[in-house]
């Protein structure tokens, strides 16, 4: 496969004996990403040194926080318990449209960091997730990374056409 790749899930395990996979769902879209007909890319864990290959969901169904998802390419746990730690990905054409103002990850890592002011603060290198809004790791050109909160305060624009993202820099945040 030599399109790029996008997360939906993770197999973190297999449950039961039927071939169901325990997934963390990577997506803000489960109810597509999982419905029963979608078609993923399968991604083995490394130590396999397999080829992603093409899947298609056969049921999904909710488990605590994880998704109990069967596969129709598998109907055991034998044929599906050496992928736990593989991904669940879509192609970039499977990407849907977003909102005006919603953008993907993809999408906003490597842009430019400027103030409101018009000071150069670097380059969007890693998104964290810890809970109430994500915090954009900035790599700066001197001194440590810059931890900027995801809030509306604080990320004035995000202009993804010309990966750049204007902030207003808070007291306290350098």
């Amino acid at each position: 496969m030599d399109k790029a790749l996008f997360a939906v899930g993770k197999i973190v395990n297999t449950h039961g004996i039927r071939g169901e996979i325990k997934i963390v769902p990577q997506t803000d879209f489960p109810e597509v990403r999982f419905a029963s007909g979608s078609e993923l890319v399968l991604v083995p864990p490394e130590t396999l040194q397999e080829q992603p290959f093409p899947v298609t969901v056969n049921a999904t169904r909710d488990h605590k926080t994880f998704l109990l998802v069967r596969l129709e390419e598998f109907d055991n746990i034998n044929q599906v318990e050496k992928y736990k730690g593989g991904q669940l990905k879509v192609t970039e054409d499977q990407l849907l449209e977003l909102d005006e103002g919603e953008y993907y990850y993809y999408e906003v890592v490597g842009c430019s960091v400027v103030t409101d002011e018009g000071e150069d603060i670097g380059v969007i290198k890693e998104i964290l997730t810890p809970g109430a809004n994500d915090v954009w790791v900035v790599k700066r050109p001197q001194g440590p990374d810059l931890l900027l909160p995801v809030i509306d305060e604080c990320v004035l624009d995000v202009n993804v056409e010309e990966k750049k993202v204007t902030i207003h820099l808070m007291e306290g945040l350098l």
